[in-house]
């Protein structure tokens, strides 16, 4: 088997919209429709322009909504997911999913039930907020018998999801991997981000002079990841672990500079060769700050870059397979014939602390056919995914 790996196969959803189609215009127009403010939270949150459907009647054991997402994300994909199992086989495909919440809004609503009642609400189940049971769910939604199981490492979960299913691929423990992350939102999150004072009072401003912390947001990604070559190849992915602080990274971005010249050189691509890169990019001050220097010791002579999360908010553990799928769109032809960037959205406000970046404009086009994610979490956990676009 060829140890190149491709992505035929992607399901994305946002506060931008559900599914491939309604998210690409406003990821071109740089669109903050998604971001408002709910009740009972004081900040703006980005927030899915629709409930998911119901699960099967069979499966109402794994209810829950971060897993009603999963299943409309696969759902978008039905037609190639049920072509590889009949290519490779049930007992052949892997599924690896990133999370960080799972269903803990179900829990929420569970407990504070208990505390009013003095009993559990009818259908509760533990399970439903159990961490690794997004990966079991879609193996019994999908039928498949292969490996199954979560990866949670905070905001890298879902891009590393993509590094283990590769692992999974290339070790011969699968040919193929149903791979991607979704996070819904819940108090919990909100409330602990509050708490470590990292809220922005308005939607997020990356590197802007006037950040003022991150938008939560929830959304999900689906792949389907191959050896069967198409038009976007999985072409390298970097990870490293800096260890700095368990909340704050390396202010001098070494881990991340080291993952995302790791990702280079498992993709054989030289910085020069990269088109554009979505940056990680909070609007916390210590995180845009190391990623700026990052990008600028890679790229010194510039890269068009943009954070998506101003449009979408951090998606915490599916940050990485949303922005994936938003750099899977900006490279297909499909999709983007015009060869867009994303914008990237701020006041305008330039920080003369840090290095100055290439933001995109709408006037910025894709002058190459491979393109960067970056990943960065707490815990010093990184990662970064190269893709490139090729000849299906």
């Amino acid at each position: 088997m060829s140890r190149r790996l491709y992505l035929p196969a992607m399901a994305v959803a946002s506060c931008l919209g559900l599914g491939k189609a309604a998210a690409m215009g406003p990821l071109l127009a740089g669109s903050r429709q998604g971001l408002r403010r709910v009740d009972g939270f004081a900040v703006p949150l980005g927030v899915l322009p629709g409930e998911p459907p119901p699960l099967p009647a069979a499966l109402t054991r794994w209810e829950c909504r971060n897993n009603r997402l999963l299943a409309a994300l696969a759902a978008e994909m039905a037609e190639e997911i049920a072509a590889a199992i009949r290519r490779f086989g049930a007992h052949r495909i892997a599924v690896v999913i990133g999370t960080s919440t799972s269903g803990i809004a179900e829990g929420e609503a569970a407990f504070a039930s208990h505390a009013r009642t003095g009993e559990w609400p009818a259908g509760f189940h533990y399970r439903q907020q159990e961490t690794g049971g997004g990966a079991l769910f879609l193996a019994d939604l999908l039928g498949l018998s292969g490996p199954a199981y979560v990866v949670a490492t905070a905001c890298s979960s879902s891009a590393k999801a993509l590094a283990s299913a590769r692992r999974l691929i290339r070790a011969g423990l699968a040919d193929a991997a149903i791979v991607g992350g979704a996070d819904t939102l819940c108090r919990l999150t909100v409330t602990g981000f509050g708490a470590l004072e990292a809220l922005a009072p308005s939607p997020s401003n990356p590197f802007s002079a006037n950040r003022a912390g991150i938008t939560i947001g929830e959304g999900g990604g689906l792949f389907l990841l191959s050896p069967d070559p198409a038009e976007i190849e999985l072409a390298g992915l970097g990870e490293t672990s800096d260890a700095h602080h368990v909340s704050a990274p390396d202010p001098e971005g070494a881990g991340a500079l080291a993952a995302m010249g790791a990702a280079l050189a498992d993709a054989g691509l030289p910085p020069d060769e990269i088109g554009y890169v979505n940056l990680h990019g909070t609007g916390t001050a210590l995180n845009d700050s190391m990623e700026a220097k990052a990008v600028a010791a890679l790229f010194p002579r510039g890269v068009p870059c943009s954070s998506t999360k101003a449009m979408t908010g951090h998606t915490l553990g599916a940050a990485g397979a949303v922005e994936a799928a938003f750099l899977w769109l900006t490279l297909s032809r499909r999709w983007n014939p015009e060869g867009r960037l994303p914008l990237h959205l701020w006041d305008g406000a330039v920080d003369s602390h840090l290095p100055l970046l290439d933001l995109a404009g709408a006037e910025h086009r894709l002058s190459r056919p491979a393109a960067l994610s970056n990943s960065f979490a707490f815990g010093g956990s990184n990662c970064c995914l190269a893709f490139r676009r090729g000849t299906p």
